[in-house]
């Protein structure tokens, strides 16, 4: 958008939060508030992001890297100071700034978009976006004159009874004319309660020198919500629960609960995919088409192919492939690939391991540091055993072999193309391709040895 810059406020220490992370940093859905706050101002096409940023401002950058440009306030003396600490990269520019706070990750950008709009059709210095608040306790309120023109904003700690009760509120949101607001920064004092730099009184100060100042009333204030402790977080998280869903609802996904269903808000899910009640999805998450998510899954930045069924199972930075079954009870951890047409089955663990189509590990087995290879079946009980107290070794398992139940692989170790591995058998050495493997004691038995027992107890 030409001449169109962004301000985001996250300089604040958010002491009402109780916590050692800073405050913008606190996630909505798996992003952190500011991250919410940077993307959707991204949408608008804005010619350039700056973000103040006071406490924790390297964790802050961290977090939205070249997404935006820097200013710092080291030392907290209210909005109007923040914004002035942006004059090195945005003074003296033509254009407008839209205004920001960092812990308002509920604004869409259609009416970010809105206010843009409103202030450019009403010629104004300066927009501000406002809401009507059943209980406004805590924001500051919107003043009109007789006209309803907007007369001034005056914050909760400094208003009066009678101002107390007005309904409207500034959602902490502006635009204004870019040249206009740092000249009327300049006039701004701290003679308040608080002793500190309001972005409000720029306001007041417009219209005193006769400017046009406009407001944009959004029709849902919980889009508005600020986040300032756990409880305002809480329902943010709520909001943006119920708005994700719907996403993916209008755009063809099955939510059977969409109030138990957690989808981060990166997650992307396919057409006619099935997301059963109580399912966790985290982080950058892909689900195919025509998948089937079982209850109680939880599934962590991972690929889930089309067509794939997951049922009560634990998935973690992993790659699953298409028409593939997962559980019930099975934990994929980190680094695993499953092809297609792969049966992980119950009680299954999978770690950092490779296994290839239409092969099968169906139940209560461990398979970690291994290749599996093509058409292979994994017997119930079998375990790779890689791990000799210092380090971790590889198993390979060729193409068309077939492991017999209850059998140990002592890696390093390779199972060669088409072999069987006996039941029970522990295999320590290398196995030749199209051979059969028994590694176990010979079966003695001693009859009547039991019926001694029993006669001495």
């Amino acid at each position: 958008m030409a001449n169109t810059y962004a301000v985001i406020l996250a300089a604040g220490q958010g002491t009402r939060m109780k916590s050692k992370l800073y405050k913008v940093l606190h996630p909505v859905c798996g992003m952190p508030m500011v991250e919410h706050v940077a993307g959707n101002v991204e949408q608008l096409g804005v010619k350039k992001i700056v973000t103040v940023v006071g406490h924790g401002a390297e964790k802050v950058q961290q977090q939205l890297g070249d997404k935006s440009e820097y200013a710092l306030q080291a030392e907290q003396l209210g909005t109007a100071h923040a914004v002035q600490q942006t004059a090195s990269l945005i003074e003296g520019l033509s254009g407008t700034t839209l205004v920001v706070c960092g812990d308002t990750p509920l604004i869409r950008p259609e009416t970010m978009q809105a206010l843009l709009d409103q202030h450019a059709e009403t010629k104004a210095k300066a927009t501000i976006l406002t809401a009507i608040a059943d209980n406004p306790a805590g924001y500051g309120r919107i003043l009109r004159n007789s006209d309803g023109i907007v007369k001034k904003i005056v914050e909760q700690k400094d208003a009066s009874e009678e101002e107390q009760r007005v309904k409207e509120i500034n959602t902490g949101t502006y635009c204004f004319d870019n040249e206009a607001l740092f000249e009327a920064l300049k006039c701004v004092s701290n003679d308040n309660v608080q002793g500190e730099y309001y972005l409000p009184d720029v306001i007041e100060i417009l219209q005193k020198q006769g400017e046009i100042v406009a407001a944009y009333a959004t029709d849902n204030f919980d889009e508005t919500l600020g986040v300032n402790d756990r409880v305002a977080l809480s329902q943010a998280e709520n909001t943006m629960r119920k708005r994700i869903a719907e996403k993916h609802m209008r755009a063809g996904v099955s939510i059977i609960d969409p109030s138990t269903a957690y989808i981060s808000a990166q997650a992307q899910i396919g057409a006619d995919t099935i997301i059963y009640p109580n399912v966790q999805i985290d982080g950058y998450t892909k689900i195919g088409e025509d998948c089937i998510i079982s209850s109680n899954t939880h599934i962590v930045n991972s690929e889930i192919g089309d067509r794939t069924t997951v049922r009560s199972s634990e998935i973690h930075d992993s790659s699953i492939g298409a028409d593939t079954a997962v559980g019930p009870f099975a934990h994929i951890r980190p680094q695993t690939v499953l092809g297609n047409h792969v049966k992980i089955g119950n009680f299954v663990e999978v770690k950092k391991a490779e296994v290839g189509n239409d092969s099968k590990v169906s139940h209560l087995s461990y398979i970690g540091d291994a290749t599996v290879g093509t058409g292979v079946n994994i017997g119930c009980g079998t375990i790779t055993v890689n791990y000799d107290g210092k380090n971790k070794f590889q198993t390979i398992i060729e193409d068309d072999t077939f492991v017999g139940c209850n059998s140990n692989l002592i890696a390093p170790v390779t199972v060669g193309k088409g072999s069987y591995i006996a039941a029970g058998s522990t295999i320590s050495k290398d196995v030749p391709q199209d051979s059969l493997a028994i590694a176990r004691a010979r079966q003695e038995n001693k009859e009547g040895y039991a019926s001694k027992l029993n006669s001495k107890k």
